[in-house]
């Protein structure tokens, strides 16, 4: 039987090498116990104004973005189904979902921020949505605090690359959902058209920060925000991700030339 003083420098060594583990935030490198209270800092300053920003830094495009997604998503008309929004924030994608689905459509929308999810139950309270049908919950994406199989549908829309560990997220995302349920994600990602790839770095390198000043006051978290974009992957890794968490019938459909695209799979 080894001894406890044989097991200590293999502990350390463990540790250590814990401890040394980094993720990106951005263009930095930060320590991997660090990145989620960057982020979820991030969230905290832009909450209020997340919405009017969302306009201006896409020119009114997220709507069209948003509308194309729940089109897709297509929840019915009638018969139940609970939808889960993760990365919910401020309520854009669960509005619309109560909105085109059917009486017996639920949503739960879940978010690591409490500012952004204050701002969600503000704006469903002020535009009196039907709140016997939508529930707000605090919750981390890596661990989600809902029982197997409970959910119909789960959507994410410009937040899974600010979850620390994806492939936690694409994990959970397959353990809530029922047999027959749906993954779908909408994300910034890779634009491949020459010429205006560069245009559009440098409209998000050199307008949104400064957008993000003036009404914010802060351009760091949208300087943040647009270089998440570029460390995320692009679609085609982005969808061997999805297959390799379980989802199957595994799709991605490029909007707007790939500024954003849209990424499905079937819990089978």
């Amino acid at each position: 039987m080894a001894s406890k003083a044989e097991n200590t420098p293999s502990s350390s060594a463990e540790e250590g090498k814990a401890s040394q583990r980094t993720l990106s935030f951005g263009f930095r490198e930060v320590a991997e116990e660090e990145k989620q209270g960057l982020v979820n800092d991030v969230f905290a300053k832009v909450a209020a104004r997340y919405d009017q920003m969302n306009d201006l830094m896409s020119a009114g495009l997220h709507r069209l973005w948003k509308d194309d997604f729940v089109a897709a998503l297509n929840p019915p008309k009638k018969g139940a189904c609970h939808v889960l929004d993760v990365a919910g924030g401020t309520g854009d994608i669960a509005f619309r979902i109560l909105e085109r689905g059917g009486p017996e459509v639920r949503v739960t929308l879940a978010d690591i921020s409490p500012q952004m999810i204050m701002e969600g139950r503000r704006r469903a309270r002020a535009e009196q949505r039907p709140l016997n049908r939508l529930s707000f919950t605090v919750a981390n994406a890596e661990a989600l605090p809902f029982p197997d199989a409970s959910f119909d549908a789960y959507t994410i829309a410009f937040g899974i690359r600010n979850v620390p560990h994806i492939e936690k997220a694409l994990a959970e995302a397959w353990r809530v959902l029922r047999p027959g349920g749906r993954f779908m994600c909408l994300e910034f990602s890779r634009l491949d058209i020459p010429l205006l790839d560069a245009l559009y770095d440098a409209y998000s390198f050199t307008v949104i920060p400064a957008v993000g000043r003036v009404v914010t006051g802060d351009g760091a978290p949208y300087r943040y925000l647009v270089e998440s974009i570029r460390r995320f992957p692009a679609q085609r890794p982005f969808a061997r991700m999805i297959e390799k968490a379980g989802f199957e019938r595994v799709g991605w459909r490029d909007m707007t030339g790939g500024v954003v695209a849209m990424h499905w799979g079937w819990k089978i």
